[in-house]
């Protein structure tokens, strides 16, 4: 069935929506607190608290999408055109869109929100001056971005901000990030690193497949070392977070960045099994654990059995059959695997991925590359593919990252926030 996006979101928006002359109601203090009793703020939450003076007679648009929230789950645009310290005046939507009514590869178009009559821009898949035509179109002085990330290179939010930081300075717009929690913690960066001659929308620059960072962090790293004319960028910090804390000590709610990354387990293991969609193996998009099941017709008990001979560490897979409703192997049963993370402080994703790559072509004769090669532009190069098809092992495929993952990690020191 198909919906209309103006009446699904005018459905879903309450009926006696704030006017933007309304005063806001007061933020709560508190919270619940994260790991070790500290209560962490959020960049929006330092934002309020300071009564908004970094947007003090700036005309306001914001980049988000359904996680822009506080932590009473209302969203940041209703609250701030709620409150007459912020002149806010347009919404720019991602991927998915502002109010996340669009599946994967999709958004919402241009339109009026029914809940504040705020105009919003589409923002996916368009950069450069076209997306400065669009800042300049709106009117607006300073560009704010509230997305929560999921950790990996390839989710595209975090592009969205390089593309937006990249439009506001063509187009002379100051350029304002609220910073969130990196549900992976901030611990270290893995993986391979991107190639630049593979940039895509799922990886713009050189960084590692899992970056160990924010997005103020990234911000400033994009600031610093890839835009040719670096942005008018200022980071509103959080307090309260620690480089090894993962999501659930923020005392945070999560709310899907995209319709699949349902809970902050998903992000944990994404960073590594979305290389699945590299693949003809469904990555369990269409399932209730995306990025947890993995299989395929054809997959038995053997492929959990070669994972686990792995000793991969944190990690235990199940043999497992699931129907996936949408997206590869649609209404059909396959079998293959689901992940189990039992204990997440030593867990690597990315070395997990690679093990179930390598382990799959080596106990199922049906194993394939998507015929466009996208696995390159997930991992950044050829060396992954080209690896496994040569019949490398898991230490072997590691390996082949080592020196340019440790020249990105020197690099990435220099941007981080927090300790």
């Amino acid at each position: 069935m198909t919906l209309s996006r103006r009446s699904l979101l005018a459905a879903t928006t309450a009926a006696g929506a704030l006017t933007a002359t309304a005063a806001a109601p007061a933020l709560a203090q508190g919270g619940p607190p994260g790991r070790g009793g500290r209560g962490l703020r959020t960049g929006f939450e330092q934002l309020a608290d300071g009564g908004y003076r970094v947007l003090a007679g700036q005309k306001v648009g914001v980049v988000t999408n359904p996680t822009g929230v506080t932590r009473e789950v209302r969203h940041i645009v209703d609250v701030m055109h709620a409150d007459r310290r912020v002149d806010l005046r347009a919404v720019f939507g991602p991927e998915h869109g502002f109010r996340g009514t669009a599946q994967a590869g999709g958004s919402e178009g241009r339109y009026d929100d029914p809940a504040t009559g705020l105009p919003v821009y589409d923002t996916y898949l368009t950069s450069g001056q076209k997306l400065a035509d669009i800042f300049t179109e709106s009117g607006v002085d300073t560009v704010l971005f509230d997305i929560q990330d999921a950790g990996a290179r390839f989710y595209t939010y975090i592009w969205t901000l390089y593309d937006c930081m990249e439009a506001a300075a063509l187009a002379g717009k100051r350029f304002v990030v609220l910073d969130r929690p990196n549900p992976l913690t901030g611990r270290e960066a893995l993986g391979p690193v991107l190639h630049k001659e593979f940039a895509t929308f799922v990886g713009r620059e050189p960084i590692s497949q899992a970056h160990g960072m924010t997005v103020a962090e990234l911000a400033g790293l994009f600031n610093g070392e890839f835009l040719a004319r670096p942005a008018e960028l200022e980071t509103v910090r959080m307090t309260g977070w620690r480089r090894d804390d993962f999501y659930d000590a923020s005392g945070l709610p999560w709310v899907p960045p995209s319709p699949n990354m349902p809970t902050p387990e998903t992000a944990v293991v994404y960073a590594g099994t979305c290389l699945f969609e590299g693949t003809n193996l469904s990555e369990g998009r269409g399932t209730t654990r995306p990025f947890e099941l993995i299989g395929a017709e054809g997959i038995d008990h053997a492929w959990a059995a070669a994972a686990n001979e792995l000793r991969l560490a944190g990690v235990h897979f199940r043999e497992a059959y699931f129907a996936p409703v949408f997206s590869k192997f649609q209404g059909v049963t396959v079998g293959g695997i689901q992940i189990h993370v039992h204990d997440r402080e030593v867990f690597d994703p990315v070395r997990t991925g690679i093990g179930l790559l390598v382990t799959a072509r080596q106990v199922w004769p049906g194993f394939a590359w998507r015929e466009d090669n996208w696995i390159d532009k997930l991992t950044g190069s050829t060396q992954v593919r080209t690896a496994i098809d040569a019949g490398a092992t898991t230490d072997e495929v590691v390996a082949g990252w080592r020196a340019e993952l440790a020249e990105f990690r020197r690099t990435r020191r220099k941007y981080l926030l927090y300790r």
